[in-house]
């Protein structure tokens, strides 16, 4: 059982809390992704999980069991940071092997056959007797992941182990990460800044900013059901368009709704925006049910043939991602409409339930 537990806790430097009364629990053999910006406390709250600070206040439990104050090697957890110490003239067998060399409760032969299967796992079976300092910078991150999961503990952390690394070097090894999870069921929590890393490899993201957890949810529900504007301007290349709205008899009205949004009945005061992604956003040269007219102002190509466009309605700018070029050219009038039930409501900057 490796259900990892965070009770409350707090870590200060001085004035500045770098994590912030975050209670929450990573679930046995789940792969959960600390996702935020830098600086929101990501690594100060992996940190403390691997037992290289100790927090302000709170407590820290793997399977039941308060490690808050144990040192590190009495945590029996496997990390992987993002420049990971091995040994240059040792192979990568050896390497695979060390940290269980001196540990008794493991035999010769059981440490062979996790290297073994280490080595097809992350399909470097080739590879078993290069040394480390012949290996390109991807292949050191796959025999350091190896190396961490190779010992078998309950806990793996990873500290943004594919930073500083090229696309093919980091494709090889997302693609590593998954083939180890898949296999071995440990319980894993990846730090990141990236949010296409975090969609592609987590069961479930862990949102940070300022020290808190601001949402932690599988990554489909973080995209399309995002509880701060915050998240929805994070999460998605580009973000949420976030426009503004105002109470009226009729419901919510904003100048990209033809027809008002019915309010619900519990909405509180503050300042009303409604969130809508840019791929769900109609956009037709003609006038259509439900559409408002604006002006296109901006465009530009992105991948596999979709366009991402900017409309200028009524002083709020759009932005529209479609799978093809506009029908119009700039500066022309073009109609968009936003089904009601895509619409996210945002009172100060927080979702709006119903």
């Amino acid at each position: 059982m490796a259900e990892i537990i965070i009770d409350h806790v707090t870590k200060r430097f001085g004035a500045l809390a770098a994590v912030d009364d975050i209670d929450m629990s990573f679930a046995d053999g789940e792969v959960a992704c600390l996702l935020g910006p830098s600086g929101c406390g990501k690594t100060t709250l992996m940190r403390m999980l691997a037992g290289l600070e100790q927090p302000t206040s709170g407590r820290i439990l793997f399977g039941g069991k308060d490690v808050t104050r144990l040192p590190p090697g009495k945590r029996n957890v496997g990390m992987v940071f993002q420049y990971p110490v091995m040994y240059p003239t040792l192979s990568v067998s050896e390497n695979l092997n060390l940290p269980m060399k001196y540990d008794k409760s493991v035999s010769p032969a059981e440490r062979q056959r996790r290297v073994d299967e280490v080595l097809d796992v992350l399909d470097m079976r080739p590879m078993a007797r290069a040394f480390i300092e012949d290996l390109d910078i991807g292949s050191r991150q796959k025999v350091a992941i190896g190396r961490a999961v190779a010992r078998q503990s309950e806990i793996v952390l990873f500290d943004e182990p594919t930073t500083n690394m090229g696309v093919n070097a980091k494709l090889q090894l997302i693609h590593a990460f998954k083939q180890v999870t898949r296999r071995l069921r440990q319980t894993i929590v990846y730090v990141t800044h990236d949010q296409t890393e975090a969609m592609t490899l987590a069961d479930k993201i862990a949102l940070m900013k300022d020290g808190k957890i601001l949402q932690y949810d599988g990554p489909h529900v973080l995209y399309s059901q995002p509880s701060t504007a915050f998240g929805g301007w994070f999460m998605g290349n580009p973000g949420m368009n976030f426009i503004p709205a105002t109470r009226q008899t009729g419901g919510i009205a904003s100048p990209i709704l033809a027809q008002p949004l019915p309010a619900p009945s519990h909405l509180p005061q503050g300042e009303i925006t409604i969130g809508i992604r840019p791929e769900r956003v109609e956009m037709s040269a003609e006038p259509g049910p439900g559409s408002v007219p604006g002006v296109l102002v901006d465009q530009a190509v992105g991948i596999a043939g979709r366009y991402l466009t900017t409309v200028r309605v009524d002083g709020a700018k759009v932005k529209v991602n479609t799978a093809g070029a506009p029908p119009v050219g700039l500066g022309d009038t073009v109609h968009l409409s936003v089904p009601h039930a895509r619409v996210i409501l945002f009172v100060d900057g927080n979702r709006v339930a119903g």
